[in-house]
């Protein structure tokens, strides 16, 4: 599953904008800007016709303008975006075309509608049709027929919420466009390879910098073993359960990794990392195993995917800009006799409840394959919902998805493969061989039904 950088280059999906010799690509960077309307007729005039169709007589509507334009203003604070809601609602055809107008002519990254009447669904669709922009839409229970419902639930670009005072789900719905918006700024740093060159993840619009391996070998020769070295390296072994190959140089020398990591990513500006780390494990050795610091890196929300694989470093910035949570990238196995899908591989994050949050349990090993330096045996909580999700890249872009339990973390020997390992319980399959993918990525929590509405609001297919 490794990747060359000649090989990021023709990977479907990517655009070259940089070779050797050009000047490097600068990003600007603004927060989410969502655009959004109420659409009804003034109370008033329904006084007048003194007939008031869905919801009804004594739905306040203006009122509700009000207090959902409150909790909106609240969620854009704590997601550090913009929102900008008419202050007028889109009443007749006029106000939807002016609607329209503006928001061609301000390209917003998205859209959040909320229709108060059943009879002004069509300004709605037409809104929605004409713009051609991510759009959440919003209708209290009471406001909608099912045939309207049905017109707009699995709409490709559309997230319905279709619930009873769901400003939750709208927060959810913002969330995925500043998804969108964060990884459209991203720079994903790409170790790899003996050319420069940068190119752009086609549909997402994430940048791919990737810079020679040498400058890897050339940064952690040029680390030096100071002060913050030493503290890494101390609380690596502090914070194992157990050690069992390394010895105080392998974790000494694996802190040193992390910081010549981090020192190119702020060389490079980078969001993300992933780098060909394979080639430097063999004789002569260029560099020592960096899955500590990968697991690092991953535990204070920097995605890192091993073996410059573009599609599991991808899901991995996605799942942390959506949910805030690290993923595991893993090579993937099954235990036919117990239908237990097992992944493994020798670095995860230990934070796998997002920074803030508990560190799972670890054992320092020796990589599993090259038989020396130091890695991460993370330890997996057993009943732990979980999600394992991967982005395939490309003209028609698509996501595998699936949810399930992880049920243990075999030891190893006798399980032989990768030193952070689980076996894992399938929801979505009957036979857990047709799971499909490698390296995936799997993270906390039951997110399947998430992610799958974020493929529909930006055009990817869900598979199970």
């Amino acid at each position: 599953m490794s990747a060359s950088a000649a090989g990021i280059a023709a990977a479907p999906g990517l655009m070259p904008v940089m070779t050797m010799g050009q000047g490097a690509v600068v990003r600007e960077k603004r927060p989410a800007k969502v655009r959004g309307a109420f659409v009804y007729p003034p109370t008033k005039t329904l006084d007048e016709a003194g007939y008031y169709s869905w919801p009804g007589s004594s739905f306040n509507a203006e009122g509700r303008q009000q207090e959902y334009t409150s909790r909106i203003d609240e969620i854009q604070r704590r997601l550090g975006i913009t929102v900008q809601m008419d202050a007028q609602p889109l009443d007749t055809n006029e106000d939807a075309t002016r609607f329209i107008a503006e928001v061609k002519a301000e390209s917003p990254d998205g859209l959040l509608l909320i229709p108060f009447k059943k009879g002004h669904w069509g300004h709605v669709k037409r809104i929605i049709e004409e713009t051609g922009l991510p759009a959440i839409v919003l209708a209290t229970l009471g406001v909608l027929l099912v045939d309207h419902i049905n017109e707009m639930r699995k709409r490709p670009g559309v997230y319905l919420v279709n619930s009873f005072e769901n400003l939750d789900a709208v927060e959810y719905g913002l969330r995925m466009i500043r998804a969108a918006r964060r990884m459209k700024e991203a720079c994903l740093l790409n170790l790899a390879g003996q050319q420069a060159r940068e190119d752009v993840v086609a549909g997402l619009g994430t940048l791919v910098r990737t810079v020679p391996l040498q400058r890897f070998y050339d940064t952690y020769a040029q680390t030096n073993i100071d002060d913050a070295v030493a503290r890494l390296a101390r609380d690596y072994r502090q914070s194992a359960l157990e050690i069992v190959e390394p010895g105080d140089d392998d974790i000494t020398e694996a802190a040193r990794a992390y910081f010549a990591l981090k020192t190119l990513i702020a060389e490079e500006q980078a969001d993300a990392i992933m780098m060909d780390c394979l080639p430097g494990l063999s004789r002569p050795h260029k560099h020592v195993p960096p899955c500590m610091g990968f697991m690092s890196l991953r535990d204070e929300g920097i995605p890192a995917g091993c073996q410059a694989d573009l599609n599991p470093t991808l899901t991995m910035m996605l799942v942390q800009a959506l949910f805030g949570l690290p993923g595991f990238q893993q090579n993937a196995g099954m235990d036919t006799e117990r239908n237990l899908y097992f992944g493994a591989h020798c670095t995860s994050p230990s934070k796998m409840n997002g920074p803030d949050g508990p560190a799972e349990r670890y054992i320092l090993r020796s990589h599993a394959e090259a038989g020396w330096g130091c890695v991460p045996r993370v330890l997996f909580t057993p009943g732990q919902p979980a999600t394992i999700a991967l982005y395939e890249s490309g003209e028609s872009p698509r996501m595998l998805v699936y949810s399930g339990e992880i049920v243990e973390c075999p030891p190893m020997p006798p399980a032989g493969g990768c030193r952070t390992n689980l076996l894992m319980r399938i929801n979505e399959v009957d036979d857990v061989c047709d799971v499909k993918g490698m390296h995936q990525a799997i993270f906390y929590g039951d997110h399947a039904r998430d992610l799958r509405r974020f493929c529909q609001l930006y055009g990817i297919t869900a598979v199970t």
